[in-house]
């Protein structure tokens, strides 16, 4: 459906406009609004009383705007440029009015699209045929503008239009908007069709992206991503600074290709261990720190390495370079840590007799601290054993919080198990009703391994014991620039899994500094 409206447009490709998000009322991150909607229809009457346009191959940039385009990836240049000049430079316009109806069909509408369709035409049919045939004289002129509509798809942007009814129904939302004739919202479409002649407005434009315009300038290719980065993400505009800064490529640490196929038959047996239960497998422990340098990480999973997928690893998502407006200090009081305080932090994975888990929060004390690597340690208390999480913190020099921290569990792991709490929710809340199935993601990752490293075929035996979940936060996340600045690791459902703190940190710029 974007692909649709934009060739309306006269643009390409698939990622919406604003028109689209205004029309269906999408105000987040493109992929999660995909992931999260069913189905898309429209129907309605478009009435072009004057359609404007220009010659495209006569559209010329102002050298002032040329010149304005930054040579190099900065950032910052970047997004005042977008601030300034826009992304699309209007070459038509169509003036008149629009009445349509907008359905949007969320994931966990059991409808099929068919049925949405059915009940948008119903609708259709009440609101503008059922009118429309009060005053015969103009049956045929509405209907044939309607159907015009119906056959060539023109006419069904919404240029900041006005909604009059907004009615939800098994998870499918019906708007219906006016642009253009008078604005009272107690007209039907008949009256408002007549005032549509004397009240005209702007219902759609035509556009070019401003990079097309950009041939042969330096640094054209840089404006060019970091549009597509800000149409794709829709991050705010006075953040878009900040968000272009983290758009550089990340990968995870240890990569793929060093990891070693098994653990050396020696080293394994004196290697450190976990068992959590008397008859139960070992899950080996590797020890050996990550880290990644001077550079910020931006999420952490936990997996099981080696031929048998039988030990247990940290691996770290960072950037491959550091943003340009950051500068990392080694903390001198990393890796700290108080037995004594620790202790009430133990918890057992399944049997209390054998390998437990330190749950207690690993972070800095220190608000500007981000984590730069990590590894595992596992000491003894008593006869059981205890696995540790250790973090190396590094310091962004002169950074300001943007907001208060969050922490990040498992998504697959919220849901509470046992026989009380079944009790309790069927006693009071009726039948238990299943819940809605989860949208898969929609994925414009092009790497080679998108979903993580390959994994066996048949599932490990371990896994049963540790959750693998990747917790990362990217451009998706809004606003898009969010660094990892603790974790702890926590039991679930028998299983050992992770929590990640993330932070949003900012470095004011001596611009900045000046101008305020």
């Amino acid at each position: 459906m974007s692909e649709q409206f934009n060739q309306e447009v006269s643009l390409s490709g698939k990622i919406p406009t604003g028109h689209f998000n205004s029309a269906f009322q999408f105000s987040g991150v493109w992929q999660r609004d995909a992931a999260n909607t069913k189905s898309l229809a429209f129907d309605g009457v478009s009435i072009t009383l004057y359609n404007i346009a220009l010659d495209k191959t006569h559209v010329v940039l102002s050298d002032h705007v040329k010149r304005a385009v930054p040579s190099s990836w900065d950032p910052a240049a970047l997004a005042r440029f977008i601030e300034k000049y826009g992304t699309h430079a209007v070459v038509g316009v169509k003036i008149g009015g629009t009445d349509i109806i907008y359905a949007k069909q969320q994931y966990s509408s059991p409808l099929q699209p068919s049925d949405v369709q059915k009940k948008l035409k119903d609708m259709a049919d009440e609101l503008f045929r059922g009118q429309a045939g009060q005053n015969n004289a103009n049956d045929g002129t509405f209907n044939s503008k309607e159907k015009f509509m119906r056959d060539n798809g023109l006419g069904f942007l919404d240029i900041q239009a006005q909604s009059y009814r907004e009615t939800e129904v098994q998870d499918i939302k019906f708007m219906c908007k006016r642009k253009g004739g008078n604005g009272k919202q107690n007209l039907s479409h008949n009256e408002w069709c007549q005032t549509v002649l004397s009240q005209p407005d702007v219902i759609s434009m035509s556009f070019i992206p401003i990079t097309s315009l950009l041939g042969g300038i330096n640094g054209s290719g840089y404006l060019t991503h970091a549009i597509n980065l800000y149409l794709r993400y829709k991050p705010a505009i006075e953040e878009l600074h900040q968000f272009l800064e983290f758009q550089l490529p990340r990968q995870w640490a240890p990569v793929f290709g060093e990891l070693a196929l098994g653990p050396d038959r020696k080293k394994s047996q004196s290697s450190s261990s976990l068992q959590f239960s008397f008859m139960g497998p070992k899950l080996y422990v590797n020890t050996s720190p990550v880290v990644v340098g001077m550079k910020p990480v931006t999420g952490l999973r936990l997996y099981l390495e080696g031929k048998k997928s039988n030990c247990l690893a940290i691996h770290l998502q960072h950037l491959s370079s550091l943003p340009k407006t950051f500068q990392l200090k080694d903390e001198t009081n990393r890796n700290v840590s108080d037995a004594s305080s620790e202790r009430k932090y133990y918890e057992k994975v399944q049997w209390k007799s054998f390998s437990h888990i330190c749950t207690a929060p690993v972070e800095s004390y220190d608000d500007n601290a981000v984590v730069t690597g990590a590894h595992f340690e596992v000491g003894e208390t008593g006869l059981k054993k205890v696995l540790f999480l250790r973090l190396h913190f590094c310091k962004v020099a002169d950074a300001t919080r943007v907001r208060a921290p969050e922490w990040d569990g498992s998504p697959g792991l919220t849901q509470k198990s046992g026989m009380i709490s079944t009790f309790i929710s069927t006693r009071f809340s009726g039948p238990q009703k299943l819940p809605p199935p989860q949208p898969s993601d929609v994925n414009v990752n092009s790497a080679l391994y998108p979903g993580g490293p390959p994994v066996p075929a048949q599932a490990p035996k371990l896994l049963k014991f540790v959750d693998t979940t990747e917790m990362t936060r990217g451009p998706q996340d809004l606003p898009g620039y969010w660094v990892v600045s603790g974790a702890r690791l926590y039991v679930e459902k028998g299983k050992i899994s992770l929590k990640v703190k993330y932070s949003l940190l900012t470095v004011i710029l001596q611009d900045e500094e000046t101008e305020s």
